[in-house]
């Protein structure tokens, strides 16, 4: 089975949790997903199968849309309502110019600390592990972008906003930091996924609708309808095949190749130093 489906997570699930369930309602151990949600969030979760694991790590790299809930006045361990509380304080004097005025001021490059309740691993070993055992551990930082950020709703202590991010930005931190800009103890109350590269929310399918037959697949092809789609033939055919580099006559950055009867059999992408070769991106075969 080298399909894809989308799936609507729910609240309470690990992502691990929809793998395990659709792989056993689809009867197929061949099966991954391209991006971990937290058990509390909700949203788009891309589950590839069969060949499409393949693309998975492209898929990863995708720009993903949120819309995140904030409670100031609160910080946790977890860095969500969901964790241990470890301070309060009173909120006072927030103004809706303020929290949008804070939130432009993430648009852009920026330095991220990575959560301790994450799974990133350091030294060979997930941070939340180190949380678990109460060790000590110096987070990793890393380097994100804010595409799009936009306050939507605003009250004396609680806001919610949309932001479009790069790969690898928390979501958590992210709040956490704004709560900082913001002269506040912040953390989140709730998060959405309503994108991950092309995939949206309004295309997803619930568990129950797997359950119930009710979902359509996505394939290779349809992943990649963006891009130049080449039937192949003869010798080229043979070449791309066996993986080699070939002449980039079709004039593009990324080719997706298939045979006479329309099967895929390779993603190609142009040669970093020569721009004249294509060469093997991810094969199917």
């Amino acid at each position: 089975m080298d399909k894809i489906i989308i799936v609507n997570k729910e609240k309470g699930y690990t992502s691990r949790d929809v793998v395990n369930v659709v792989g056993n309602i689809l009867g197929t151990k061949k099966i991954g997903h391209t991006g971990t949600l937290d058990p509390m969030a909700t949203g788009v979760l891309v589950i590839c199968m069969g060949k499409c694991l393949k693309l998975c790590e492209l898929l990863q790299g995708s720009d993903k849309e949120y819309i995140a809930s904030v409670v100031l006045g609160i910080s946790t361990d977890t860095l969500d309502v969901t964790g241990k509380v470890l301070e309060r304080q009173k909120v006072s004097g927030l103004t809706r110019d303020k929290v949008v005025n804070a939130l432009n001021s993430f648009k852009g490059n920026s330095i991220q600390e990575v959560p301790l309740y994450s799974a990133v691993k350091v030294n060979g070993k997930k941070l939340y592990e180190y949380a678990r055992n109460g060790e000590k551990v110096v987070l990793p930082k890393k380097e994100i972008n804010i595409k799009e950020i936009e306050l939507l709703d605003f009250n004396d202590t609680s806001f919610s906003f949309r932001c479009v991010v790069s790969k690898g930005t928390y979501i958590r931190s992210l709040i956490r930091d704004i709560g900082i800009k913001l002269g506040f103890l912040a953390c989140m109350s709730g998060l959405v996924r309503t994108r991950q590269g092309k995939f949206r929310l309004e295309d997803s399918y619930t568990l129950l609708d797997i359950k119930n037959g009710t979902y359509d697949f996505l394939t290779i092809s349809d992943v990649f309808d963006n891009v130049k789609q080449v039937i192949l033939e003869d010798k080229i055919l043979f070449k791309v095949k066996n993986g080699s580099v070939i002449d980039n006559i079709f004039g593009e950055d990324v080719v997706l190749f298939k045979d006479s009867d329309n099967t895929v059999i390779a993603l190609y992408r142009v040669c970093d130093d020569d721009k004249s070769k294509l060469k093997a991106w991810k094969m199917f075969l």
